[in-house]
């Protein structure tokens, strides 16, 4: 008997072949009709195709077919790469066409959807159909850069923390102006606030909330996703929720679960939940996403971010990680605020940072460091993401940015009280210059190659001309709360 595309490439894990055996006999026991081969975009969004079971069960030997046309289109279906010439406009012989991917299902992320009767997930890696590894799916690098992490026999563990928005849908009919085409969006539906906003923490407008989101913390525990905290934050409807720390790996595909499960969850009772960064809303302030982080040995699980002695809070491996940080900021922050809307947050005095600063328990710098001498629980939270973000290279740019601090044994500046009038590199303060950033950063290009930097080079500037494009024809006359309505159509039904 001939052996399938995961026999024959050697891509499971004995305990992902474990795991997929279990699954077979879940999908009797729980009563599946039905699965959904999810994978990351390159935006971070699920994609998914829906399959029955026993073409599922023929994809746990051999995978399952998708067209790769979710990575060669722009968020509005329209045509960012020349597919239909030789290399695929990409100079890719492999990409002619826009060919057929084999999705490969990954065992340890199977979930039974608690929201439809007889629905499973499962998230896939992508491979071109010879066994190579798709070179534009940001899952393989974020494991690409897992790998150069536990080589040095650490772990990197994040704790996620994500702000979003809660909205009442008011019309729930689509119209024609909500319908797009390619290389435009429509129009969001109609939404409205779902509680005042601007009583931080204020018990009783939460609990205008109470009912959405505790069935959004009952779905999250069903999905195994270990939530600490809801909260309301300073907007109207503005929520943030915190998770357990994981390893990488784990706390990334998280992160994609939670988002679409959300966004999901909350249309089925008549709510938008919208991870985009600041809405066209009046007076709606942005939305971050903070990411917590530290190394651990794999050996011992000691936490090696933490001072062995002394007064000190910091090790000297930490503070060299933390250098790699600040160093690499400006180069890699398109990937961790990857939207024009995004770069809206980079102001000063606000709660997210607008250069490359570090300080103690301080909201205003890039780097909060947490901790005191002798804490175990000692961390960074890196305060430059945005909700939108792609959780895979986000989280790769991390230990990117983080091992070159190591490997150069770089040293931080001083930690900054006054960051935002602290002598440090600025962040890009655009979409377009966060791009030329990424582009000239030998750094992120060794580590992802050349043909990824460039791939999503492509995709950033396909989606400026657009935003450029809108702007030049309608200006600024139609913006709210200093956001333009090209963004709010693009972003605000899309994350």
């Amino acid at each position: 008997m001939s052996s399938g595309f995961i026999e024959r490439h050697n891509i499971w894990t004995e305990k992902q072949k474990s795991c997929a055996s279990e699954i077979e006999h879940r999908l009797k026991s729980d009563n599946i009709r039905l699965i959904r081969m999810a994978w990351s975009d390159s935006h971070g969004s699920s994609r998914v195709k829906e399959i029955s079971v026993s073409a599922f069960l023929k994809s746990l030997k051999d995978g399952y077919n998708i067209n790769v046309a979710t990575f060669t289109l722009d968020a509005t279906g329209g045509r960012v790469f020349r597919s239909f010439i030789r290399g695929g406009g990409m100079g890719l012989d492999e990409m002619t066409g826009s060919p057929n991917l084999t999705i490969v299902p990954d065992p340890l992320t199977f979930r039974i959807l608690p929201w439809a009767s007889g629905l499973a997930w499962i998230l896939c890696d992508e491979y071109f159909d010879s066994g190579v590894p798709f070179y534009f799916s940001s899952r393989q690098l974020l494991n690409k850069q897992v790998e150069c992490i536990k080589n040095r026999n650490m772990d990197l563990v994040i704790g996620l923390e994500i702000e979003w928005y809660l909205r009442r849908i008011e019309n729930y009919n689509l119209a024609p102006e909500n319908s797009g085409m390619p290389g435009t969006r429509g129009y969001p539906i109609g939404t409205s606030s779902v509680e005042p906003g601007y009583s931080y923490h204020l018990e009783s407008n939460f609990d205008l909330m109470q009912p959405i989101l505790s069935i959004l913390a009952e779905t999250y525990e069903a999905l195994d996703l270990p939530l600490r905290s809801i909260e309301n934050e300073y907007g109207p409807g503005q929520v943030e929720c915190t998770f357990d720390p994981l390893p990488v790996n784990r706390a990334a595909d998280d992160f994609l679960l939670f988002r679409t499960t959300t966004r999901q969850v909350c249309r089925r009772h008549g709510y938008l939940a919208s991870f985009m960064c600041k809405p066209a809303f009046e007076g709606y302030c942005a939305s971050g996403w903070h990411l917590h982080q530290s190394l651990i040995d794999r050996d011992t699980g000691i936490n090696l971010l933490a001072a062995e002695q002394g007064q000190e809070t910091l090790s000297s491996l930490a503070k060299n990680y933390m250098a790699g940080l600040l160093e690499n900021a400006p180069a890699s922050a398109v990937l961790a605020t990857p939207t024009v809307n995004g770069f809206r947050r980079f102001t000063q005095n606000s709660l997210a940072p607008d250069r490359a600063t570090w300080g103690y328990d301080h909201r205003g710098t890039m780097i909060r460091v947490l901790g005191q001498p002798g804490k175990t629980s000692t961390r960074f939270e890196n305060r430059i993401g945005e909700p939108a973000a792609n959780p895979y290279l986000f989280m790769s740019s991390q230990i990117i940015s983080g091992l070159d601090g190591i490997d150069r044994n770089l040293q931080p500046w001083d930690s900054d009280d006054s960051p935002y009038e602290a002598a440090r590199p600025l962040l890009p303060k655009s979409l377009e210059k966060a791009v030329d950033n990424l582009d000239n950063s030998q750094l992120i290009r060794q580590a992802y190659g050349d043909a990824y930097v460039d791939y999503y080079i492509g995709l950033k500037k396909a989606e400026l001309e657009r935003f450029n494009s809108y702007i030049t024809e309608n200006g600024d006359q139609d913006a709210e709360n200093g956001i333009s309505q090209w963004e709010q159509n693009e972003y605000f039904d899309f994350f």
